[in-house]
């Protein structure tokens, strides 16, 4: 049975403050948890209630109650698994190839679902300027649906990284080249803006090239999703440029 001290701790790692001071993220789920695992992470805890979900020869873990996972768990439905692991160390960043950047995105489904994308376009790498929404929020872990762990989240002064990379910078912009006619070189950095406000003056002040999704409805939309729009100029990028 895990103690009242012990649940309120965990329950505590919902919150960034905490998450920042004991340098650990909770993951919940099938699926999230064991993709974390296969990809080496270990965990401080392990809960389950459901042993045979976990993968062959999992470190050590302890069984619960559906009701104590329930106390642990910031989900309205908890899945079966519950674990606490270390946040990784600083990221390096490895400036080779094309970077996607993020600058101020704030909703936490967006962030986790850009995540996703890197996944699967193969941008192992996600540099995100430091007022971006922190990776380790349970809305966005859920939403990456695991590709958190392969996936490395770098925050950083996005205009100051911008302003010393040497890449070409091309950025999102409503009133950008159409991503269609946009010829991408083999390298460079992709920069997406804030769902409300865009990309900001500082960041946009080192974008050369701006880039849109064309629009073909006749009632003009406000703009796009930042993750839809994320999904359509990467597949662009890659099918221009697949390196």
């Amino acid at each position: 049975m895990v103690g009242k001290s012990q649940i309120k701790y965990i329950r505590s790692l919902q919150l960034k403050k905490h998450r920042k001071a004991t340098g650990l993220f909770v993951a919940e789920g099938v699926k999230l948890v064991n993709e974390l695992l296969a990809e080496g992470y270990d965990p401080r805890f392990l809960y389950t209630t459901t042993p045979e979900v976990l993968p062959p020869n999992p470190p050590p873990f302890e069984v619960v109650k559906e009701a104590d996972l329930i106390r642990m768990s910031g989900l309205k439905s908890p899945n079966k698994v519950l674990a606490v692991f270390p946040i990784p160390q600083t990221q390096v960043l490895k400036e080779e190839g094309w970077m996607l950047a993020l600058d101020g995105v704030k909703d936490p489904g967006n962030l986790g679902t850009i995540i996703r994308l890197c996944d699967w376009f193969g941008f192992s790498q996600l540099i995100c300027s430091e007022d971006t929404v922190d990776c380790y929020n349970p809305k966005v872990l859920q939403a990456t649906m695991g590709s958190i762990a392969r996936v490395k989240v770098v925050y950083v002064d996005l205009p100051e990284f911008l302003s010393a990379s040497g890449k070409p910078i091309f950025g999102a912009y409503m009133e950008g080249k159409d991503v269609q006619k946009t010829q991408w070189p083999e390298t460079g950095i992709l920069v997406m803006g804030n769902e409300a406000h865009g990309i900001s003056e500082e960041a946009g002040n080192h974008i050369r090239s701006k880039v849109s999704v064309p629009q073909f409805g006749k009632i003009s939309a406000e703009s796009l999703n930042v993750a839809t729009a994320t999904a359509i100029l990467l597949h662009e990028l890659r099918r221009d440029s697949p390196n």
